[in-house]
């Protein structure tokens, strides 16, 4: 079996992330798709979230209607599984992927979707080079971005020679990229023009993005007041 792992702050999950999903399921013949709301991202330590529990009910809305889809609790914090809360610590990805893993069959492989923004810092991420060994990339593409760019995004101990890379700086990043210690599923952009930053913004300055929201969401959103300007 071919599974995802999509993991993000998704505050709030929006159409685009449900279209990522779904392209790379269709590329990588993906039979499902874990959803993993962070709780604490590492590279995001400093800045507020909404509370884990109305994102995760977002993710549970949005995601009701696609029986591959599923939101999962793997970073949930602690209060949540009623364990007594200790001061919080950031979630890991490759902690997460290994747990996940631990539930599943030998047999099944594993595939982590991001998008191409954030696998540009993939080298800085805490253990890289051993999540790259763990499991296959699916990266969402975005204008701009080079074969190159992806290759030397990678861990140092990854990445190709400057000499290895430099043909490749004006070929767009699309396709599969196949590396020693990496393997690379490149989608196409997927023209999705929000961002969850915009639609935050735009919420919060009473504005409607209902078209790039499930209507499920946008109706959560709604009652519960979120976003809006204190």
């Amino acid at each position: 079996m071919n599974i995802g792992l999509f993991g993000g702050t998704f505050d709030p999950v929006h159409r685009g992330h449900i279209a990522v999903a779904r392209a790379a399921m269709e590329r990588c013949k993906l039979h499902r798709v874990y959803f993993v709301v962070a709780n604490v991202p590492p590279h995001k330590l400093r800045q507020s979230h909404t509370p884990f529990a109305h994102r995760f009910a977002m993710m549970a809305l949005a995601t009701a209607a696609e029986k591959a889809f599923v939101p999962s609790l793997l970073e949930a914090p602690e209060e949540l599984s009623g364990a007594k809360p200790r001061s919080q610590k950031p979630n890991y990805t490759i902690d997460t992927m290994r747990s996940l893993k631990r539930s599943f069959n030998k047999r099944d492989k594993l595939f982590f979707l991001i998008g191409m923004d954030a696998f540009c810092d993939i080298g800085k991420w805490h253990d890289a080079e051993a999540l790259f060994r763990e499991c296959e990339f699916i990266v969402a593409g975005r204008p701009g971005y080079s074969l190159a760019d992806v290759a030397n995004a990678l861990p140092e101990r990854l990445r190709p020679r400057a000499e290895v890379t430099r043909p490749f700086q004006r070929q767009a990043a699309t396709g599969n990229l196949v590396l020693p210690g990496a393997t690379i599923h490149l989608l196409a952009d997927l023209h999705q023009p929000a961002s969850a930053t915009a639609i935050r913004q735009a919420i919060s300055s009473g504005k409607s993005l209902d078209r790039f929201l499930d209507p499920l969401v946008s109706e959560y959103i709604k009652k519960m007041k979120l976003y809006r300007a204190t």
